[in-house]
């Protein structure tokens, strides 16, 4: 919108009311009152565009206006104030040469009706620079200082957090393709062998019996892989030395090859005892060992079925967490985000017991889902790391009042009372040098509080730290 037209002027006794004028002499107030002019914007209108040329630099006289910053495909709200003098625009005038911004560097939007005292962008640097001349290059040298500063722990900060997303994935990825791989080339061993005995069959024409009692017993045998209990490392041992026994006393030989394999199936000496009722001792063995071929080439089949779909499941989770295909501000399901984190992570949550305790009736909650799940992943990150590998992470989610309640509590050492209230200071870490910048919480606090109109709180004594994140039901008011 045109926010250059003047709609009059104001008079020197009223700009002293403002709060960057109030130190300024009689003859400067007469000057800003001559060349400056009151301006309008109704509730809705869009003031100035980030990466427009920057023509004026406002303060608020009426109204509410926000501030929002493009990030990739969204835009983010930073501020939103009605305080009386509030300042935007080209606030960057005075920076000239290396570094100088000729753009608006934010959105301004008038939420309600507005009025704005405007200077034009020349006369804004020509006072500055006229003025207060020894601040201008204070003021430079701590903009660009502080500019390059952000940039360069920006950088660093997404390039870690990438880095270590990336490594937890691939290494998870690499389990059950590895697996796949692994199976593939069991069970083409274990088809040659097959084709291998079929020929053998046809060529010496074995016993019929011998089939007969195959047929009866691998149908029932592959069926019962499905309910095969789960054994710990201690019972599997002593089920295989049982299996192992059973095929030495009943002569047949390299018991113990087969014998993990018939565990693995769920097949007990019982089931072996039914087959020996049936089968003439002279062809028990080759019953055995057909059986155990069988049984290993579907065991090798479900393994890679399960690895393909753990891979799908990973992939699907690594979506799920990026919030690709969804749009910026949507309703979703907070446990979504939460469970698609923990898989993302599961590579650093090696060791510790972890615990969900999600109260699947909440509703869908409106949210930024990708700026929530950086919340997500620096509150899990940091919980831990503070443990060092042992103890418990446990996520709960409920509701409270108009709210939904997400806590992340861990079991580490917890947060000294003198450090609590400043851990959502930007670049203040608790952590070694080189292990932390001090913005992963500050960014956390900034996506639940400015972004959501949510809070975001920590509560911490040794053995448990608890930070918990609230979000409104409701969407906030535009």
């Amino acid at each position: 919108m045109k926010i250059t037209e003047s709609e009059g002027r104001l008079a020197p006794e009223e700009l002293r009311r403002l709060f960057l004028f109030e130190a300024l002499t009689d003859d400067q107030l007469g000057w800003l009152s001559e060349n400056g002019w009151v301006a309008s914007a109704p509730a809705d209108a869009i003031v100035f565009t980030e990466g427009e040329p920057a023509e004026v630099f406002l303060q608020l006289l009426e109204g509410t206006i926000a501030l929002s910053y493009r990030v990739g495909q969204d835009d983010v709200e930073t501020v939103r104030t009605d305080h009386f003098g509030a300042y935007a625009g080209s606030v960057r005038a005075y920076v000239t040469g290396e570094g100088a911004e000729e753009g608006y560097t934010a959105t301004l939007r008038a939420c309600t009706d507005c009025t704005f005292f405007v200077l034009s962008n020349t006369d804004f640097r020509w006072v500055m620079e006229t003025w207060f001349p020894m601040s201008v290059h204070l003021l430079e040298g701590l903009f660009l200082g502080m500019r390059n500063r952000q940039t360069m722990v920006g950088q660093r900060q997404q390039l870690l957090a990438l880095g270590q997303l990336s490594a937890g994935l691939m290494h998870e990825l690499n389990n059950p393709a590895a697996a796949a791989v692994r199976a593939t080339a069991t069970l083409r061993e274990r088809v040659a062998g097959t084709r291998h005995k079929m020929a053998k069959i046809a060529h010496e024409r074995i016993d019929p019996r011998l089939l007969m009692l195959l047929v009866d017993f691998q149908e029932e045998a592959v069926q019962q892989i499905k309910d095969a209990p789960k054994l710990s490392a201690v019972q599997e041992s002593e089920r295989e030395d049982e299996v192992s026994d059973w095929l030495d006393d009943h002569d047949c030989r390299n018991g113990w090859e087969i014998a993990p394999i018939f565990v693995g199936a769920g097949i007990d000496p019982g089931f072996l005892d039914r087959i020996a009722e049936q089968a003439p001792p002279e062809l028990l063995e080759g019953a055995t060992h057909w059986l155990a071929y069988t049984l290993e080439s579907e065991l090798l089949l479900n393994e890679i079925e399960d690895s393909v779909h753990r891979v799908s499941s990973l992939v699907a989770a690594a979506k799920q967490y990026s919030n690709m295909d969804r749009g910026p501000f949507e309703r979703a399901d907070l446990h979504a985000g939460l469970e698609s984190t923990l898989v993302m992570l599961n590579g650093k949550l090696a060791g510790l017991e972890v615990v969900t305790d999600f109260d699947r009736s909440l509703p869908p909650v409106p949210v930024y889902a990708g700026e929530l799940n950086q919340v997500w992943t620096n509150l899990i990150d940091n919980a831990a790391q503070a443990m060092e590998g042992s103890g418990r992470l446990t996520l709960r989610t409920s509701r409270d009042g108009d709210r939904v309640r997400v806590d992340i509590t861990d079991s580490g050492p917890g947060i000294p009372d003198a450090l609590q209230s400043r851990i959502f200071e930007p670049f203040f870490t608790t952590k070694p040098i080189g292990q932390g910048t001090g913005l992963g919480l500050d960014i956390s606090y900034r996506i639940v509080v400015n972004r959501h109109g949510g809070d975001l709180a920590v509560s911490s004594r040794p053995g448990e730290t608890r930070f918990s994140v609230y979000l409104p039901l409701t969407e906030r008011p535009s």
